[in-house]
């Protein structure tokens, strides 16, 4: 079950002993921001039952928590991503030309490149 717009100070065991009223809670996971380490204000509470998770919707879904009110829902599985790489997004525009994302420069072989230096010198 999903929990939204909770107070970024809430413990899982504030949610878990909350959510106890509508019946046993099996598992409270609070994501955390990577960066700060705090809390993200929302959190995922499993029960033992769907009736049990069913009531806890009823009963606290819009209730306040902190000052805030709740959005309690059911979870939903999040899309899976693709496989393959993810694109890039085009750099922005900095000299106002007639092209309106980046676009790499044409590449030279090697070959164009190698003995250079030689064959200035040669010259």
């Amino acid at each position: 079950m999903f929990v939204g717009n909770l107070s970024y100070q809430t413990t899982k065991e504030e949610l878990s002993e909350l959510f106890s009223e509508a019946g046993q809670v099996v598992d409270v996971y609070l994501p955390t921001d990577r960066a700060t380490e705090r809390p993200r204000g929302f959190a995922f509470v499993q029960f033992a039952t769907d009736e049990a998770a069913a009531e806890a919707i009823q009963r606290f879904n819009g209730r306040e928590m902190a000052g805030r009110p709740l959005k309690v829902d059911a979870a939903q599985d999040r899309p899976p991503r693709g496989d393959g790489p993810r694109p890039f997004a085009p750099r922005p525009s900095f000299g106002g030309g007639e092209r309106a994302s980046y676009s790499a420069p044409p590449s030279k072989s090697k070959g164009s490149r190698r003995n250079l230096r030689a064959r200035k010198r040669s010259l």
